[in-house]
């Protein structure tokens, strides 16, 4: 079995990378650790949606003040409230939660072992904690939000103050901490946003040890140059160029951030396409301009901006470039955009494009492809894998799925020869089932040659022609055999020993294969 990759550097590196926005922060002196609360985002943009299934962006890290290695780093399901180090023992309570948006109020009490990294969720029930305090080394002060606003609407501004004692919470089980032991009369709780006091400490211990910090998050799409540079494009950042020093070239910054990276047939320019969602501005719901730019690889300079009117996403193809448009009626006929250095020219209708059904970015695609449905008031359903032709015309070549009974899920896809390997997930009503999601390789005429299943969704996949690699949102990266789909080798992604997960892949023209984390980083690797 060949070897795994080998992480030979790491661009976009600093102190506390793992936590991404941070959300709340504590030091502890007798430990001379840190904890922090962060968030490295969803896995969802206006373009895609489908490898945010059984993700989760919150994380707990926990770090050693002196050096700031990550020591711990545990996921989350819910975002994290408060923080609090045990006076005695090796032990970190965390209070996580939110609004549920329609309801309830959901959250756990987290109790880290700072020692071994083991993790026990105490409460019975699902409870936002919004505050953790302890009051001895037996007696821990939770203020807790309501179960539910069903019959207050004083919920958001209310808690339940409790005090829970215990001889020994480094034994205490998983859901041993019951209801009625959190049960009290409401009193104002006013919610505390911790942000700012984070980031000031996160920026004073970087400092305090000749570092500096800054937030980095989910690398969308990242490419590699004949001459070792390395593109990138990631949150806040349009895009940007690593020099093969290591050392940040250029940087073009975005509100939002870039999603896509395509090279222009100039050879010398990139285009880049900007994330653009609707978002509250000036106390009114409104949604910036579309922006899709193309950049100088040489010196980041913006050469134009592609007008659109709508916000689209890039299809690449054949030295082509398609835009198909992403529109908020579901009935709509849309129509592609073909273009190029000569400007945009109208090209074949598609339909609807919605994030889950219609993802198909295909790498290293000698045409462009695009999923469409054949009905046009239900875009998602009969969905066919089609491909414009050199004379512009969209062809339809086989059904997205190959089991007439089940619905298919888009997904990242490259072209090897004359087949396709995509990615995507199987439709369930209760949410992604195990080996529910899968890489399958299928021939010109749709005849499938090889699938692999797996139990959390794709993320982004490339080939070299020889080995097709996988990643997953659980943080695998997975190599397949491009010929017959079977393993080649199978790791979990991880930087100094803290677990990540990649969001694209590139292999580049040496050979490294890039992968960009959605931590902000990328990696690049020998294979």
């Amino acid at each position: 079995m060949p070897p795994e990759p080998v992480v030979l550097r790491v661009l976009g590196d600093g102190p506390f990378a793992e936590m991404g926005e941070p959300a709340s922060a504590v030091a502890d002196d007798p430990s001379r650790l840190v904890a922090v609360g962060g968030d490295v985002g969803a896995l969802q943009w206006r373009g895609s949606g489908t490898g945010n299934s059984r993700w989760t962006g919150h994380r707990v890290g926990v770090y050693e003040r002196d050096g700031l290695r990550c020591r711990h780093l545990v996921r989350s399901r819910h975002p994290v409230r408060t923080l609090a180090f045990h006076p005695v023992l090796p032990l970190l309570a965390v209070g996580t939660g939110r609004y549920d948006g329609g309801y309830s109020f959901e959250g756990e009490l987290l109790l880290i072992n700072l020692d071994t990294g083991d993790v026990v969720s105490v409460l019975h029930h699902s409870r936002e904690v919004l505050h953790a305090e302890w009051l001895s080394g037996t007696a821990l002060r939770l203020v807790l939000a309501p179960s539910d606003d069903w019959d207050n609407p004083r919920a958001h501004e209310q808690g339940h103050a409790v005090v829970v004692t215990r001889a020994d919470w480094g034994s205490v089980g998983r859901r041993t901490v019951g209801a009625d032991e959190l049960a009290a009369p409401a009193v104002p709780a006013p919610r505390q946003d911790h942000r700012e006091d984070a980031r000031r400490l996160l920026a004073d211990l970087a400092a305090a040890a000749g570092r500096t910090w800054f937030v980095r998050r989910r690398v969308w799409a990242v490419e590699g140059l004949e001459d070792g540079r390395v593109l990138a494009a990631l949150d806040g950042v349009l895009a940007e160029a690593w020099l093969p020093s290591g050392e940040r070239h250029w940087a073009v910054e975005d509100e939002e951030g870039g999603r896509q990276l395509l090279m222009a047939s100039d050879g010398a320019s990139v285009w880049a396409n900007a994330e653009r969602g609707a978002g509250r501005r000036r106390g009114r719901r409104e949604t910036s301009a579309p922006r899709l730019a193309r950049i100088s690889v040489d010196t980041g300079q913006v050469l134009e901006t592609l007008s659109t009117g709508v916000f689209s996403i890039l299809v690449a193809g054949g030295g082509r470039a398609v835009l198909r448009p992403v529109e908020d009626r579901r009935n709509s006929r849309s129509r592609l955009t073909m273009f190029d250095l000569e400007g945009p020219a109208d090209g074949p209708e598609a339909g609807h494009f919605d994030l889950v059904n219609h993802p198909f970015a295909v790498r290293s695609a000698s045409r462009p492809y695009v999923l469409v449905g054949t009905d046009p008031d239900e875009p998602h359903r009969d969905k066919w894998v089609a491909a414009i032709g050199a004379d512009g015309e969209l062809r339809r070549l086989y059904p997205h799925s190959w089991v007439p009974a089940e619905h298919h899920f888009g997904g990242p896809a490259v072209e090897i020869g004359q087949s396709l390997v995509y990615a995507g997930a199987v439709h369930h009503g209760h949410g992604l089932q195990p080996g529910g999601a899968y890489v399958v390789r299928r021939s010109a005429n749709g005849a499938v040659r090889w699938q692999h299943r797996s139990d959390h969704p794709v993320t982004a996949l490339e080939t070299d022609g020889d080995t097709v690699y996988a990643a997953c949102n659980s943080g695998a990266l997975t190599a397949l055999d491009a010929g017959d789909g079977t393993v080649r080798w199978h790791t979990d992604l991880a930087v100094d020993g803290a677990p990540t997960a990649a969001l694209s892949l590139a292999v580049t023209p040496r050979g490294r294969l890039l992968v960009g984390t959605v931590d902000g980083r990328v990696l690049e690797c020998a294979l």
